[in-house]
């Protein structure tokens, strides 16, 4: 198994789709990218303590290659908004990777030299994603499990939540329409 930490706005969101992609065993969702050591959800929602509300996900790299987490990643949120998913302004909803070594580092970036090729091309919109935490970055790539009641959010509290049944399922139709092939059965 492998891990890849990625943040694309609300983790809740980000959650919900991976957590049906095929080869996906866990989606944990947490902090990363910040300077305050095991912040809060209300500390990291101030904007102040330069973390990003992220996933962390464990993946099988026979059934689906950190590539093809990256595209999908890119695929369903929008990778051109400057620190922001929609309403979710901060830059605590940026998109952003977070390479665990150097060849996760060259895989993201060719990830999103894939998208701004694809995309780019057809809108002349380029990809803001950033990719953070690898040696000699100024900020810490350090992972921090998000508090119990955000866990597998979407499976619960989030169908009851106005703003969930708003945005996460057309981030899960988007899944299902352009990434097919990566849908769990």
């Amino acid at each position: 198994m492998e891990q890849a930490i990625i943040a694309g706005g609300c983790f809740w969101c980000t959650e919900a789709v991976f957590k049906d992609v095929i080869g996906v065993t866990e989606v944990e969702s947490g902090y990363i990218g910040g300077t305050v050591p095991n912040p809060t959800y209300k500390q990291v929602c101030t904007g102040q303590t330069g973390h990003a509300e992220g996933i962390r996900v464990t993946f099988d790299p026979d059934t689906i290659s950190l590539g093809e987490i990256y595209d999908v990643f890119l695929g369903t949120h929008d990778p051109t908004q400057l620190n922001r998913q929609g309403n979710d302004v901060g830059t605590q909803y940026r998109s952003a990777i977070f390479p665990l070594n150097a060849e996760q580092g060259e895989e993201a970036k060719a990830a999103i030299e894939r998208w701004n090729a694809d995309n780019g091309a057809k809108s002349g919109a380029r990809a803001v994603t950033t990719i953070e935490g690898l040696e000699g970055d100024t900020q810490t790539a350090e992972w921090y499990v998000a508090e119990d009641y955000h866990q597998e959010y979407w499976d619960g509290e989030g169908q009851r939540n106005p703003y969930c049944l708003a945005v996460i399922p057309p981030k899960i139709m988007k899944l299902r329409k352009s990434f097919q092939k990566y849908v769990k059965g």
